[in-house]
């Protein structure tokens, strides 16, 4: 490879059109100057760095794709790890320097007198009498009983739902709400042993006891279910126009009043995903079946099916972190969610052009503005719980 090769494959992972393997290659290179990581990013010695990076660029060049040519398989559950995603978001902040020279005009930007923490685990249960309980504040242990059912909260913030044995199969159809807020998360484990993971800003009704021929939960937002497999109950969530029916399986619905399109993502078993007659205007198409690894989309227009998905994308939220390939208001939404705040554009940003990085959810917001300021197309300023966006 030679130094206008390198430069187009830099110039391809700086505009987010580089294949996987292209963007891991990038990576290593900065990863191998590991001094880079030590150092604030205005004290770079920028000249170095890329002297460095065309050393390194034949050897690491040959390893990278030996590598990539013995073992082909997908790596679903091997993440980047924060040194790594944090050599990936300099990657770019050096490539914005050499190729484009508009480093000077991207100062770096001071919030620390006006910084905001990162959600945490928050939730309301609200009983079916409309009793609620602030799930933050509730103590460990059991908060209610129902039917025959004990409902507990554990210290990991997990709600329990538990079943006596000698409770009666003659129940009536009581159903519970939770409610995960702006800045909260939570998780759920239902009657039936299924596992719910809440985003923040969603919320989950279910009944306190499922049905013998049916167990069906309504989401609002996102969420991960891990259902507990029963051929003879079906479980299906009912999720802004779609339904998705499963007998027990792992999927992601995204489902925000905000966002246009319902994406459904399967990560292991089989799901049917149904669009109701109000949401899907393409006559003919009434459901779809996914494999793992693939992804429904449904909006009010049409369904289709996205068989090249990335479930590390998908998953990030639930795993601790954010993971960023796309446009800056696909960025601030998932932003506004998790940390409570008002995003405010002073020009509409550019829909088509992409950011890639990696940040955990539990740094303050600044850090992540930081990271997203570093490729000086864009700044932040914050005023409260309010981030006005500038260019």
């Amino acid at each position: 490879m030679n130094k206008e090769q390198a430069t187009e494959l830099i110039r391809k992972y700086t505009e987010g059109s580089a294949s996987k393997e292209e963007m891991r290659l990038v990576e290593n290179w900065f990863v191998q100057q590991s001094e880079i990581q030590q150092q604030d990013p205005e004290n770079i010695d920028y000249l170095n760095v890329k002297r460095q990076m065309w050393l390194n660029i034949d050897q690491q060049t040959e390893r990278t794709l030996t590598e990539h040519s013995l073992d082909s398989r997908p790596k679903r559950n091997s993440f980047i790890s924060y040194s790594i995603a944090a050599a990936a978001v300099l990657a770019i902040a050096v490539t914005a320097i050499l190729f484009y020279g508009n480093y000077k005009n991207a100062a770096r930007p001071q919030f620390v007198k006006n910084d905001i923490n990162p959600g945490q685990n928050k939730a309301v249960l609200t009983l079916s009498d409309g009793r609620k309980i602030s799930l933050t504040d509730a103590v460990n242990g059991q908060l209610a009983q129902q039917e025959g059912v004990t409902i507990s909260k554990t210290a990991k913030g997990q709600l329990i739902y538990q079943t006596a044995a000698n409770a009666s199969g003659n129940r009536t159809s009581e159903y519970n709400t939770i409610e995960a807020p702006r800045g909260g998360q939570w998780q759920v484990i239902l009657p039936d042993g299924s596992k719910v993971f809440l985003n923040a800003s969603s919320s989950l009704k279910y009944p306190v006891s499922f049905a013998a021929k049916e167990r069906k939960v309504e989401l609002k937002g996102e969420a991960y279910f891990e259902v507990f497999h029963n051929k003879k109950s079906p479980f299906r969530v009912i999720a802004k126009g779609q339904t998705v029916e499963v007998l027990g399986t792992h999927f992601n619905i995204m489902s925000y009043a905000d966002e246009k399109t319902v994406k459904t993502t399967l990560l292991s078993g089989s799901v049917k995903v149904s669009a109701n007659e109000t949401s899907s205007s393409k006559p003919g198409v009434e459901s779809l079946i996914l494999k793992p690894g693939e992804q429904a989309q449904v909006s009010p227009q049409k369904m289709k099916v996205i068989t090249d998905v990335d479930l590390e994308d998908v998953l990030a939220w639930k795993n601790g972190y954010f993971k960023f390939n796309e446009n800056l208001q696909s960025i601030m939404a998932k932003v506004s969610r998790w940390y409570d705040v008002e995003v405010i554009y002073e020009t509409p940003p550019d829909p088509d052009f992409k950011f890639r990085g990696e940040i955990s959810r539990d740094k303050n917001i600044s850090e992540l503005l930081n990271m997203l300021d570093y490729t000086g197309n864009v700044h932040f300023k914050i005023e409260g719980r309010r981030i006005i966006v500038k260019k």
